[in-house]
């Protein structure tokens, strides 16, 4: 994943002969020429016949063209640049020398001025706030009317996720979109989490917080969410890329596969350690996908938990103990700190097995 702030197009102008066939590498010897299959990984994706190399901390990018055509390749999530593209011959996929000398050549670059991928911001949404409660329901207990509101809820749990995460990491920025009891915007959380300043090898993450409710009183459980595939954002900032506007769209799926790949992750991560730590008493609702506003417009990836039912009674107690939220926290810190060392020993290329 890359900002989107610094991606850079470098159009390098490189002309085939006259035999497209004969200029061109197997798939073997093509990993062979980029490291050798110990080192060199190939995904290929047929429906979209696309296709990444990986190596260590590099990766290409492309969707595969016909036989003598040219176009824009992702290197490294920073670089675009424009070359023979590789073609599907007879169901084989053939790669042209041109495609696989500049990837090799960028790479070498590459290593004089980038370090690992690594996360440098955690951004933590507690949901509601102020005038906006989320959901509040009443119970009597032992004869004292108590009222649980959503927004203290996940207010205390993401305070708590946030200290646990500033004392791991003093160098990274990790950020509440509100520590009081005070509404934001929709548009104003994801502001917060869209104008960090990072640099050219670091990504954010975004996790919002919630707590559910039902009309069906027996509904429980915690659930997470990450943005429905069908959903294309705007990853790129067209204002860069003025007089290149062909390649947008090929940069913006591109960005788009691999923050929903890590979405996915992040919030499967976060749901495992949910499960380990409360699953004894609170249902595992599973991984979901849904366009809500906050992980649709966070341009990073982004997952909305939902720790439980308040409109449960049984649940709506348990939210309401601070020894089990402070359960809740920890399997939140856990599922982030296993996303981030997963993230960083493959040197930011992640996918779903």
């Amino acid at each position: 994943m890359i900002n989107k702030n610094i991606i850079k197009v470098s159009l390098l102008i490189l002309l085939l002969g006259t035999s497209v066939y004969a200029q061109t590498m197997s798939l073997d010897e093509t990993i062979n020429r980029l490291g050798g299959a110990g080192s060199v990984e190939f995904r290929w994706d047929p429906f979209f016949s696309s296709g990444t190399f990986i190596n260590g901390s590099h990766e290409a990018s492309f969707i595969s063209g016909r036989a003598g055509e040219s176009g824009s390749v992702l290197l490294d999530r920073r670089d675009v640049i424009n070359v023979p593209l590789p073609f599907l011959d007879n169901g084989n996929i053939r790669f042209p020398e041109a495609f696989v000398n500049q990837i090799t050549n960028t790479f070498v670059r590459h290593d004089d001025v980038i370090g690992d991928y690594r996360v440098g911001a955690i951004v933590i949404d507690p949901g509601h706030g102020g005038v906006d409660p989320g959901t509040v329901w009443e119970y009597t207990v032992n004869g004292r009317n108590m009222r649980i509101m959503e927004k203290d809820i996940v207010l205390r749990v993401s305070r708590m996720l946030h200290a646990s995460l500033r004392a791991a990491f003093p160098d990274r920025q990790v950020v509440l979109t509100r520590d009081g009891d005070y509404n934001l915007t929709l548009e104003q959380r994801t502001d917060v989490a869209n104008s960090l300043s990072l640099k050219e090898n670091e990504i954010a993450i975004f996790i919002s917080i919630h707590a559910n409710s039902s009309f069906n009183r027996n509904a429980r459980g915690f659930e997470v969410f990450y943005l429905d595939p069908s959903h294309q954002r705007e990853l790129v900032d067209r204002s860069l890329h003025v007089g290149f506007e062909d390649v947008i769209p090929i940069i913006n799926w591109l960005l788009e596969e691999e923050i929903g790949q890590e979405s996915i992750i992040l919030a499967n991560s976060m749901l495992r350690r949910l499960e380990d730590a409360v699953g004894d008493v609170s249902p595992n609702r599973g991984l979901k996908s849904h366009n809500w506003f906050v992980v649709r417009n966070a341009l990073m990836p982004a997952v909305l938990v939902e720790l439980g039912f308040v409109s449960n009674r049984e649940e709506a107690l348990l939210l309401n103990d601070e020894a089990y939220l402070m359960k809740l926290s920890d399997a939140l810190y856990k599922g982030i700190m296993d996303f981030i060392a997963f993230f960083e020993r493959t040197g930011g290329s992640v996918t779903i097995q």
